[in-house]
């Protein structure tokens, strides 16, 4: 062991798989000995972004599940979503994100709910370089 974190976890939609997302799944896995990543169902992505991924389902959780150093690819659902609902799936001792979300009035409470279950958030730098809106301009803009 020597992982700061046995079991981790960290969510999202993987559209247009890019350098931010495998930065975010390689700097999670340093950190833990197991890491499962949730991937957000098309019907989740439609319901809170109102557009479907541009990559379906079925290939994003297999390219995420391809990838070395993540041990368990699984769906996130509406009956999942909720962060309180993967801990008790997954019993993680740390669920990790991009900081782009670390001032977000609901990540604070989820986090004040994790930790009162052993558990933690931790906050990766967003890779600034590279993400999916970026890549997704460029495609609407006809540049790409």
């Amino acid at each position: 062991m020597g992982s700061k974190y046995h079991v981790g976890y960290v969510a999202g939609v993987f559209d247009l798989f890019h350098v931010g997302h495998l930065n975010l799944i390689e700097n999670a896995k340093k950190l833990c000995d197991q890491l499962i990543v949730g991937v957000l169902t098309d019907e989740l992505v439609l319901h809170f972004k109102q557009h479907l991924p541009y990559i379906p389902f079925e290939e994003r959780v297999r390219i995420v599940g391809a990838i070395k150093g993540v041990d368990k690819a699984v769906p996130v659902t509406f009956e999942n979503i909720d962060k309180m609902d993967a801990w008790n799936r997954y019993h993680f001792d740390c669920l990790f994100s991009g900081d782009d979300y670390r001032n977000n009035i609901g990540w604070q409470k989820d986090k004040e709910k994790l930790n009162h279950v052993g558990s933690d958030i931790f906050f990766f730098p967003y890779t600034e370089s590279t993400s999916s809106s970026y890549i997704k301009k460029l495609i609407s803009e006809g540049k790409v």
